[in-house]
């Protein structure tokens, strides 16, 4: 058992440490001011800071595109999270109540990766859309992106109680924290798009 924990924690720390390896200072020598000052009015700048400063050269200046960059890089990490959760149903010696909140999340994982995925495609298939019918889009990504975060919170909420304690409730929660403070961060910038068009 000693063992499946200590492969739980490193599999655990490298899933969130992976897709953001690059920090802020080795983003290509491209400016991160931009993606600094826009992340400032985030719930988690540092966190966004981290997850964005790699993509500057893509970035640049705009804020669609940091908006979009924001949900790609929330999908990916949601995906991640829903692939370790989905391995966790896996694991031998769960009791009752932890595969049943494990599999209750991995439900709630994968209903945000849907939700992600069409606040991404929502959003690259704007084009050039003005007034209400802009609007209107931007405000099935808002309400798509604030789904998902809903649905994080959830997975989250069924492991609350002493009795689901221990090392599947920390590995799954260390993941789904991380997961739900990009998303967070990508409804802000998101929001902040819709209200500069």
């Amino acid at each position: 058992m000693a063992k499946v924990s200590h492969l739980l924690l490193l599999f655990s720390i490298s899933l969130y440490l992976a897709p953001t390896a690059k920090s802020a200072s080795s983003a290509g020598g491209y400016d991160t001011s931009f993606i600094k000052s826009s992340c400032s009015s985030t719930t988690y700048p540092a966190v966004c800071v981290k997850t964005l400063s790699a993509y500057a050269s893509a970035i640049q200046k705009s804020p669609r595109q940091l908006a979009q960059t924001a949900l790609s890089v929330s999908l990916s990490k949601c995906k991640s999270t829903k692939t370790f959760v989905s391995k966790m149903t896996k694991m031998k010696g769960l009791k009752s109540r932890e595969y049943e909140a494990v599999k209750d999340c991995l439900e709630e994982m994968g209903d945000s990766v849907d939700r992600l995925s069409k606040s991404i495609h929502e959003l690259k298939h704007i084009g050039q859309a003005k007034g209400q019918d802009f609007l209107w889009h931007m405000s099935n990504v808002e309400t798509w992106v604030s789904a998902a975060l809903t649905d994080e919170n959830t997975c989250l909420d069924g492991f609350s109680g002493k009795a689901l304690d221990g090392k599947v409730k920390a590995s799954i929660k260390a993941q789904v924290v991380n997961v739900a403070q990009v998303t967070s961060n990508s409804l802000a910038l998101v929001n902040s798009y819709a209200s500069k068009h």
